[in-house]
């Protein structure tokens, strides 16, 4: 399955099994392991693993998911946005202003690398000094590359009982982010239907 940086980072809020939210940037070690595990969607940006993470750090992620999170919110409309925080999110023109400052704080230039045996690829030059800058500068890049590619139009938000994620859909028929949420939606759809025939009523 294809993996993008900005749905990884929005993904961070979720469903934490028990019926509640879980966030994986909740402290600065978690969001420490966050970036590790992205450390493959960073290549060419960033080296995960030397960044110095601080609490300045983690809260600059987190209103940068604000931001995405805001704006997938506009893109999934009129369907309803994600549980989680549909009554805590920006308005879209502040979510827009901040992705565009984000990605605004790195000024870069793109750099091609071609060996004699290989194909040719390209790196972005940086001339932002601060690793912890460049960090949220190229998630907020992402967020723009994703927002404004084609991927953008099959993003949705899962409809399974207590989840909270977007996903891209995959496939016409797909209507939730996993398999175990389909289960799930299944299942509350079936109870619901039970508990209507029980009281003489129409099934919804």
């Amino acid at each position: 399955m294809e993996r993008w940086l900005a749905l990884e980072l929005a993904s961070t809020i979720r469903h934490d099994g028990d019926g509640g939210v879980a966030d994986d940037l909740a402290t600065v070690q978690e969001t420490a392991h966050w970036i590790q595990e992205q450390g493959d969607l960073l290549a060419g940006h960033i080296e995960a693993g030397e960044l110095p993470v601080d609490e300045d750090l983690r809260l600059g992620i987190i209103k940068l998911r604000q931001a995405v999170r805001t704006l997938f919110a506009r893109v999934v409309s009129p369907a309803l946005p994600s549980r989680a925080d549909a009554h805590g999110l920006m308005t879209a023109d502040q979510a827009t202003a901040h992705l565009n400052t984000a990605a605004a704080r790195e000024p870069v230039a793109p750099q091609i690398d071609w060996t004699v045996e290989g194909a040719p690829a390209a790196r972005l030059l940086s001339a932002e000094n601060d690793p912890n800058v460049r960090l949220v500068a190229a998630l907020a890049r992402a967020a723009i590359d994703f927002l404004t590619g084609p991927q953008c139009a099959q993003l949705r938000s899962c409809t399974a009982p207590r989840c909270v994620r977007y996903f891209v859909k995959s496939h016409g028929r797909q209507e939730w982010c996993k398999p175990s949420c389909g289960n799930r939606a299944r299942a509350a759809r079936h109870y619901r239907r039970k508990r209507t025939a029980a009281g003489g009523g129409s099934p919804a």
